[in-house]
């Protein structure tokens, strides 16, 4: 069985406080009920050599190793409830609009800029700063 209860008292996606599945994840219960231990393991090897060879991987800088990490990929998906999205959601949106705006502004007004709340150089010398996108 792949399925295991958690005994670390900190949140779990898949089992509520008294060690119930969750309702919105009980077809990935059935799911991983019916599925083969070996399988998995399997798929998980295929996607770190994929990982690997596409180069999804990352360096943690300041180690010695200097060797290519996988980004952290887990096969079992996390299962989010529909109220959960919704407030996921409204808080995506707000982020977007507000990184949108940040970004409309250091390339047309400044005012983040003009009101001290950044300083230029942070903008403007920053390598990422893309001076062909001015208007």
């Amino acid at each position: 069985m792949l399925i295991e209860t958690p005994d670390t008292g900190l949140f779990d996606e898949l089992f509520d406080e008294n060690n119930r599945v969750r309702p919105h994840c009980r077809m990935l219960e059935n799911w991983l009920l019916e599925s083969d231990e070996n399988l998995i393991a399997e798929k998980r090897r295929e996607a770190d050599v994929l990982f690997q060879r596409l180069g999804i991987t990352f360096n943690v800088y300041g180690e010695d190793q200097g060797a290519d990490r996988l980004i952290p990929f887990d096969l079992i998906p996390r299962v989010i409830s529909a109220s959960d999205w919704h407030k996921l959601q409204a808080g995506l949106r707000q982020r977007v609009t507000a990184l949108n705006r940040f970004l409309h502004d250091i390339y047309h007004n400044y005012e983040i800029v003009k009101a001290g709340v950044i300083s230029a150089e942070q903008v403007f010398a920053n390598s990422q700063y893309q001076p062909a996108c001015k208007t």
